[in-house]
């Protein structure tokens, strides 16, 4: 278990059990270290303040793929971009 051996992971068991539920190592390391300093319950709560990305344009999605760092979506699908947006 990877996520065992890293001293930068503060809540080891979440990454690992989000890591199996599919996240991304960046995403989980993400979630479980705000889920220690936070609670678990505080970071449940948190999001629900950028809209649904179903109503946004593409070149909207580009950008914020941009934004983030995402690589290869300037010949995405809108669904492709979505899918990649919401996994990253």
């Amino acid at each position: 278990m990877p996520g065992k051996n890293n001293p930068s992971l503060k809540d080891p068991e979440l990454y690992e059990e989000l890591r199996d539920d599919g996240a991304s190592k960046q995403k989980a390391a993400r979630i479980s270290n705000a889920a220690a300093n936070k609670g678990r319950s505080a970071v449940g709560r948190k999001g629900g303040k950028a809209g649904d990305y179903d109503d946004w344009t593409v070149p909207q999605l580009k950008a914020k793929a941009k934004e983030i760092g995402l690589t290869g979506y300037s010949a995405k699908k809108k669904s492709e971009l979505i899918s990649a947006l919401r996994n990253s």
